[in-house]
Formats: C-alpha cells, sequence, structure tokens
C-alpha cells in the first residue's frame, strides 16, 4: 500500500497537481467548529450549509465503502504584482483572481476522475469518487488533516512553500492507504494582518468570519441589497475579495501557476469598471462563458460594479454611465445605481466648492 500511496502521488504531479497527500475520513474537529459557526448564524443567507450535515460529518457516507481520501493542491495565481496593482487602481475592477480564468472545477474535477483511472489501470479494483467544492464536503478541514497546509486565522488554507493562492479537491476511494500525517505546528503566530486589515471588519476572531459582512459573500453569494453602510468598504471589488490574502506574509512564498487555463480570460484581470458595466447581458453570458464569474448572474454583476463606481474618482463619464443604466436596470441594481450617481454627484459638488477662491 506505501508502494501504492507513492506511484498515486507520483501521478498525481504528473496531471498537474502541486501536492497529494492522503488522510482518513475523520473531521470531528473540524465539524465541531462549523457546527458552532451555523449555530452563530454566521453563514448569513447561505442556508444550504445547514443541508446535509451529517454527510458534512461523515464525508465516507458520500461514497459507499470510502476508506481514504486523497487530497491535492492546484495553484492558480499568475501575476501577483499585477492584482495589487488593479486592487489599487479605483477605475479598474477588482476580480479575486481564482475567477479569472476557466472554472476551476470542471478542470480539477476531470483530472482527479483520471487519477482514479489511473489507479484502476495500475491493477487496483477501487471505487472511487472526485469532489471539487461541489458536495457538502469539508475541503479545508480534510486538506489539513492530511498535511496540505493549515487553516489559518482568515479561514483559507495556508500551505508555508506556496501560500495560500490554490485551489482543492478530493478523490475518495475504498483503497486502504497509509496516511499522512497532518503538519505539527500551525504558522499564524502572532500575526493578525488579516483580521486587522479585512476592508469590512469582517473577521469577529481568529478562523471566524462573519459572512454577513464579507465582500465575497456580498458580491457573489449575497441577492439583495447591500447595506449601505458597507458599500463605500468594498473599493472598486467587483466579485470576490482577495484582501486576506494580499496581506498575509505567508504570500510571499506564492508560486506562479504553471496552469494555463487558469490564465485570464477576456482581459478580466485588468479591465476598467465602465467597460464592464456597459456590458449588456449577452456580453456577459458571453464574456464569462466557462467561467466561475457566471455563479453571480448578470443582475448582481450590475450591483457590484455600480456600487464601485460610486466608490470610484469623480468624472463626467461614470455619471453619464450610471444614469443611462438607471432606467432599464431592474429595481435591485437600480438601488445601487441611485447611491452611486448620489456619490458621484457629492463628490463634483465637493470638487466645485473647493475651486471657489
Amino acid at each position: 500500500m506505501q508502494q501504492l500511496a507513492n506511484r498515486i502521488k507520483q501521478e498525481g504531479a504528473k496531471l498537474g497537481f502541486q501536492d497529494v497527500r492522503i488522510t482518513s475520513t475523520d473531521v470531528s474537529k473540524h465539524f465541531g467548529h462549523l457546527k458552532d459557526w451555523l449555530e452563530q448564524k454566521l453563514n448569513g443567507e447561505m442556508a444550504w450549509m445547514n443541508n446535509n450535515l451529517e454527510l458534512r460529518a461523515h464525508p465516507e457516507h458520500l461514497q459507499e465503502g470510502t476508506l481514504r481520501i486523497i487530497s491535492v493542491r492546484m495553484d492558480y495565481m499568475h501575476d501577483q504584482a499585477q492584482a495589487e496593482n488593479v486592487l489599487n487602481n479605483p477605475e479598474k475592477a477588482y476580480i479575486s483572481r481564482y475567477a479569472l480564468g476557466r472554472d476551476y472545477h470542471k478542470l480539477i474535477r476531470k483530472r482527479l476522475t483520471q487519477l482514479g483511472k489511473i489507479i484502476s489501470d495500475m491493477g487496483q479494483e477501487h471505487g472511487y469518487r472526485a469532489f471539487v467544492d461541489s458536495a457538502p464536503v469539508l475541503e479545508r478541514g480534510l486538506a489539513e488533516n492530511a498535511g496540505l497546509g493549515w487553516i489559518g486565522k482568515n479561514t483559507m488554507l495556508i500551505n508555508a512553500k506556496a501560500g495560500s493562492y490554490f485551489f482543492i479537491g478530493e478523490l475518495f476511494t475504498n483503497l486502504p492507504l497509509p496516511v499522512d500525517p497532518p503538519l505539527e505546528k500551525m504558522h499564524c503566530g502572532s500575526c493578525t494582518a488579516c483580521l486587522d486589515l479585512c476592508p469590512t471588519n469582517a473577521f469577529i476572531g481568529p478562523h471566524k468570519l462573519d459572512a454577513r459582512k464579507c465582500i465575497s459573500y456580498l458580491t457573489i453569494e449575497y441577492d439583495g441589497i447591500i447595506d449601505e453602510a458597507l458599500r463605500p468598504l468594498m473599493g472598486n471589488r467587483i466579485y470576490g475579495c482577495d484582501d486576506c490574502q494580499v496581506v498575509c506574509p505567508w504570500n510571499k512564498f506564492t508560486q506562479t501557476s504553471q496552469e494555463q487555463d487558469f490564465k485570464a480570460r477576456n482581459q478580466l484581470d485588468d479591465s476598467d469598471l465602465l467597460t464592464l458595466f456597459e456590458w449588456s447581458e449577452e456580453a456577459f453570458l458571453k464574456n464569462t462563458e466557462g467561467s466561475p464569474i457566471r455563479r453571480a448572474g448578470y443582475q448582481k454583476w450590475q450591483r457590484n460594479i455600480a456600487i464601485a463606481l460610486g466608490n470610484a474618482p469623480q468624472s463626467d463619464a461614470t455619471l453619464n454611465a450610471l444614469m443611462n443604466k438607471r432606467d432599464t436596470a431592474s429595481e435591485m441594481v437600480k438601488e445601487h445605481i441611485d447611491w452611486a450617481i448620489a456619490q458621484q454627484q457629492s463628490k463634483a459638488s465637493q470638487i466645485k466648492a473647493a475651486q471657489v477662491p
């Protein structure tokens, strides 16, 4: 079994995984944390997280006979410096770096399924099933148990040699493979950069995120009208937020991804807010085909950009774009456009007042 485990890791590397490790199905420690988090209703409107708790607690029930879980890591960052430049330019649209290329769900699940077939071709009759953020699986808990990294104070999985800009996935198998140990030490130490510098103060403590204030939740998961108090804090972030990773010291070790499918499509890594705001729904669907951005949908896309335009420097072009979109927008989007118009007009008045001798 040890020789087989070594072969599996070698074949996983050939498939593009930067790390492949093996763990048991025990997630009791992490399930307790999840249950506590849900009881405090910190999941916002993500009611689906309360579903299938039995499966979350016992991943072996997702695939009959599962004894081991092969946990994998795949890096996705292509240009960390450019990401920070865009984040610091209020006229640009910041999109979380994980979402710029091809949808990772399909790519990684396909590779994991290939790995399962390769194991079968080694003469191992085994049942297997691949998961990538697509089922009630405590993925970060399993990855931590397998030694892929540790769950940091920002709730992200962090690897001492690669930072946190990576995807994880799992291959469930009924083979009794030897398990890898978790890391003996966690490495956040006394650092609290992620907690202190979150734009919306979404962390209520180490390892505890209030999703209701998290920009990733607000721009992707939340369907409604965003609290006015949070809008100015969102800056130019229109899909997701990477700030708790940007400020993490461990991301100085980020590895540049060799996966071409994770490279940015349609210049979404460096686009002006106005350019994206002008997209019709048809253009949105065309330009996000095969992308995880599709998940948000056009209405939230417009809502999020409207907020960012309200936060952008004053310009007549921005004000005109907002006014032109207003009459055809949905009521939900119109609420945010009106706020952005008011922000732009207020800035124009301040500039005008400052010019009066």
